[in-house]
């Protein structure tokens, strides 16, 4: 028989800033990819806008004024929009939802900790928990909460950049202008929306089924590199 070899999670660093970047390494790692992919977007963005803009003959804007603009407005919340949904959706329907042998779902037949009524005399419950009642109520349901928030949030602030690039257009080919509501009813605020909606759904629908038959060891969104196909959960 081949002897086991023991092995044990890397230790953290020691130093205070050195276990503050351990331990968030992840949100600052992707925040950071967030930071300069933003920054990239609004320069091309910027100088793209700008060709617009000259051939419609109007006038180009500064850097300044184009991080305020419509078009600006529009290119980043439009994506927001569909990545709040995505996650919202997400969190919803893998509450009652299944998909068998899938790393991304619950077990089968099987209730998980997440499932269990939390317990107010824990010594470690977040404040909410021990206060109960309406607080409770909400506080059980705030990650999804949020994430519609931050959609329609995101939904609006697009439809509010959309509507002043549409109008510039407009404007530029004599034809009448609308205000945002106007503008969401237009099949373009629904074009931009749904190409982007559909885009998350299908990612969703890639990690839940690829992660069956794929593993990638090491990551908490795979299954064990030797777990049966069939075996549904982390």
């Amino acid at each position: 028989m081949t002897p086991q070899i023991a092995t044990s999670p890397p230790a953290a660093p020691a130093s205070s800033l050195k276990r503050f970047l351990y331990e968030n390494s992840l949100s600052l790692t992707v925040t950071t990819l967030i930071v300069l992919t933003l920054v990239g977007q609004t320069l091309t963005g910027w100088h793209e806008y700008n060709e617009e803009l000259k051939d419609l003959r109007l006038n180009a804007l500064t850097l300044g004024q184009y991080i305020t603009s419509g078009h600006w407005l529009e290119a980043t919340f439009e994506n927001w929009e569909s990545e709040f949904l995505q996650m919202a959706l997400y969190v919803v329907l893998t509450v009652k939802l299944r998909q068998k042998g899938s790393a991304e779902s619950k077990k089968i037949d099987e209730e998980e900790d997440v499932d269990r009524e939390p317990d107010p005399n824990k010594p470690d419950a977040p404040a909410p928990v021990k206060r109960g009642g309406w607080v409770l109520a909400l506080y059980r349901r705030s990650l999804s909460i949020a994430f519609f928030s931050l959609f329609l949030t995101s939904m609006f602030l697009h439809a509010l950049g959309g509507a002043e690039v549409y109008n510039i257009e407009q404007q530029a080919h004599g034809k009448q202008t609308v205000d945002v509501w106007g503008y969401m009813a237009t099949g373009r605020f629904w074009f931009e929306s749904m190409q982007n909606w559909q885009s998350e759904f299908m990612s969703i629908v890639a990690i839940v089924v690829l992660s069956i038959w794929l593993r990638q060891h090491g990551s908490p969104e795979s299954k064990p590199v030797d777990a049966s196909h069939s075996e549904t959960g982390k």
